[in-house]
């Protein structure tokens, strides 16, 4: 395929679901105008994240859509030809899940459920329960919601089903507990570039960092989305800024290079781990 151009998006979504698809239209065209084939978006898009993850408020949770309504199809559109993951909170029944979707102007590819919650989190949102990629126009691609990425068996799941890609889709706060006064500082912060690096230097894949911005309740959340190599290096990055990381990035070529002399997955050794 050889190089293509990758957009990882930090910005502000809330409540206002109309809103929030005119500002994925914005940045959709933004991203088109830069000639990005992969934009992803963050995790509560359409509809915004909760108000607090240790005692949320049920009186004030995201809009519960149909991974086959309205939202999602006007997203699909919005696509075309590019492939753009994006989250929000999904109905299935009287259960709602913390979801990423990964679609084309052909429509859904992929849905992920969160699987890994934060306290709190349970009490609005029921818990995912598998990893596995999906083949895109742009590659196999993985997608993680937030706090799934703290646990390198999330990631490593996805690059053992095939995944060249790990689409990190999140709504990640500053620390709640200890927040520094500068945000460079601050414990989640670093935590988030951690977790960002490991995660594709570990699996030898290239890695797509979105996030919120603003303010919801008490979080203040980092922003920070970035576009990683497979040897854990940062391609590009918004900071704490909203905006879009954009990098031109050889996927199958770089990650066949990370893993021409040391290839992780195939160097493991499963029978002895517990």
């Amino acid at each position: 395929m050889g190089p293509i151009r990758i957009g990882a998006v930090a910005a502000s979504f809330g409540r206002d679901v109309a809103f929030d698809l005119a500002r994925v239209a914005t940045l959709v065209e933004h991203a088109r105008r830069d000639g990005v084939r992969l934009l992803v978006l963050p995790d509560a898009a359409l509809g915004g994240y909760l108000d607090d993850i240790t005692d949320p408020d049920p009186s004030s949770v995201p809009p519960a859509l149909d991974p086959d309504g309205s939202e999602v199809k006007a997203v699909a559109e919005l696509a075309r030809d590019m492939v753009i993951c994006v989250g929000f909170c999904e109905a299935d029944g009287d259960l709602r899940y913390n979801t990423a979707v990964c679609v084309t102007g052909d429509g859904v590819l992929g849905l992920h459920r969160k699987v890994h919650q934060p306290p709190g989190e349970s009490r609005v949102y029921a818990a995912g329960s598998e990893f596995r990629a999906v083949d895109t126009p742009v590659g196999r691609i993985g997608m993680l919601v937030d706090y799934d990425k703290t646990f390198p068996e999330s990631a490593r799941s996805l690059a053992l089903d095939g995944a060249q890609v790990l689409a990190c889709l999140s709504a990640w706060p500053t620390s709640i507990t200890n927040r520094a006064p500068r945000m460079v500082d601050d414990r989640q912060a670093k935590l988030f570039d951690l977790y960002d690096r490991s995660r594709a230097a570990e699996n030898q894949v290239v890695l797509v960092s979105s996030n919120l911005t603003g303010v919801a309740g008490r979080m203040r959340f980092l922003g920070q989305a970035k576009v990683v190599g497979p040897d854990g290096e940062i391609l590009a990055r918004t900071w704490s800024k909203a905006g879009i990381a954009v990098a031109e990035v050889d996927i199958e070529g770089s990650v066949a290079a990370a893993r021409r002399v040391l290839a992780h997955l195939r160097e493991r050794r499963p029978d002895t781990y517990l």
